[in-house]
């Protein structure tokens, strides 16, 4: 019994002896741990300034070039246009093989084979219809250019709203980051009042309800950043979102005559130029009523040449033509020119008005806007004034923790509304310079 007990002695601690060398060998064989990769970095995010924005927008958007792409449009069909009242030259070659040769007295002729070579020279020399169809679609070219103008001012007016978008998320974000700081700054004297016992549980829960929902307040405002900062970023053609650089700053024109500002807008001016291209097609109708004539001179080369065919010779043509009725087609086609530069003329009418009442609209806003603003910042300077001092009080114990959560309310909402009437005041000056054509510059 003894010499089994020092057996099992003996073992265990031949056993232990054994797993301290396994696990000092262990410890020095063992493979070094991998350094943890570190997570990527996101990219930088774009800032970009006003001017940049717009400029960006203008250079990158895909309706600007979509627009362009109507000028080089307009170009072809005037080359086409001129392409029927300009020279037409062609040639060809003809091989004429019969099943036999006709001779006499040995003398060919008509050859078993033979090769024409030919050309055709053709131009109208009276062709008013044409002629007044290239300065048409000359027309046109300026047409597209207004167009290109409207388009330019709609994405830039686009791109500049969705600035203004971003810089009034980040002012929201701002009051709501204050308001936060605010209800934990409370929440921290609610907190250390309780744990020294002069403090109520009621008090506390009061102050960390606060904090809790200006919390959740910033959370809505702060992904509203990013998304105003997304939608930055489509227009002007980035790969991600785009930050604000400094707050712009709209120069308000003076006021100046109707006349002036009017033909600043390009909306105005692209109704004025198709106007005046639907009133050339209009004074252009009576040309459909006269003659067509074309000139056609074809000379050609017989090899070999038969004993009655002239190796060498030429034909000249020309022919006049003269539609002497066609039913009233050409009545019915001015009469239809006429209606569109009448619907033209309406239409031009109708966005003089318009303009008259978004120049009147904008300054009437702006003008409001502009003492709506110094209210909010009073009623702002106020409530933050009412919350330093109820917060005072508190600590005094001269108020109730009721009263210092309603000021902190009272100041987030003034803050707030200050924001949004800043805004709106930006806004304003923007829409005033859109109605006076004076955006983009």
């Amino acid at each position: 019994m003894r010499r089994a007990l020092v057996f099992g002695v003996m073992l265990a601690a031949s056993l232990g002896l054994a797993a301290d060398r396994v696990a000092s060998a262990g410890q020095l064989i063992a493979p070094p741990q991998a350094t943890p990769t570190p997570a990527p970095q996101p990219a930088p995010m774009v800032r970009l300034s006003f001017d940049e924005a717009v400029a960006r927008a203008l250079a990158r958007n895909p309706t600007v070039q979509i627009a362009a792409t109507n000028i080089t449009r307009a170009e072809a069909l005037l080359q086409q246009a001129r392409s029927l009242v300009l020279p037409n030259i062609g040639a060809s070659v003809t091989n004429v093989t019969l099943n036999t040769g006709t001779a006499f007295q040995g003398q060919t002729i008509t050859p078993q084979s033979q090769v024409i070579f030919g050309a055709a020279f053709s131009m109208p020399f009276l062709a008013p219809a044409q002629w007044a169809a290239v300065t048409q679609a000359r027309d046109q070219i300026e047409v597209s250019k207004k167009e290109l103008l409207e388009s330019r001012q709609q994405i830039a007016v686009a791109a500049a709203q969705a600035y203004l978008a971003v810089i009034s998320a980040k002012r929201q974000a701002e009051v709501e980051s204050r308001a936060l700081d605010n209800a934990k700054a409370h929440l921290d004297y609610a907190q250390k009042r309780l744990e020294g016992g002069v403090g109520s549980r009621l008090n506390q829960l009061r102050a960390a309800q606060e904090a809790s929902t200006e919390q959740t307040r910033l959370e809505a405002v702060e992904l509203a950043v990013v998304q105003a900062q997304n939608a930055l970023g489509v227009l002007v053609v980035e790969d991600g979102p785009v930050d604000v650089g400094a707050e712009p700053a709209f120069e308000v024109p003076p006021p100046s005559p109707e006349s002036d500002w009017m033909a600043l807008r390009p909306d105005i001016q692209f109704q004025q130029s198709v106007i005046s291209a639907a009133s050339r097609v209009v004074e252009d109708s009576w040309k459909d009523y006269l003659p067509v004539g074309t000139a056609q001179w074809t000379p050609q080369t017989v090899a070999p040449a038969g004993i009655f065919a002239p190796v060498r010779s030429w034909r000249l043509t020309l022919v006049v033509n003269e539609a002497v009725y066609e039913g009233g087609q050409r009545k019915a086609l001015k009469a239809l020119r006429q209606v569109t530069l009448d619907q033209s003329k309406l239409q031009l009418t109708s966005l003089q008005i318009q303009a008259r009442a978004d120049v009147r609209n904008a300054r009437s806003s702006l003008a409001s806007a502009e003492r709506a603003l110094v209210s909010a910042q009073a009623a702002s300077d106020q409530a933050n004034q009412v919350l330093t001092i109820t917060t005072q009080a508190f600590e005094v114990g001269a108020t109730t923790n009721l009263e210092v959560i309603d000021a902190q309310r009272q100041a987030r909402d003034t803050d707030t509304a200050r924001a949004l009437a800043e805004d709106l005041v930006r806004r304003s000056r923007l829409d005033l310079l859109v109605a006076l054509g004076r955006f983009p510059q």
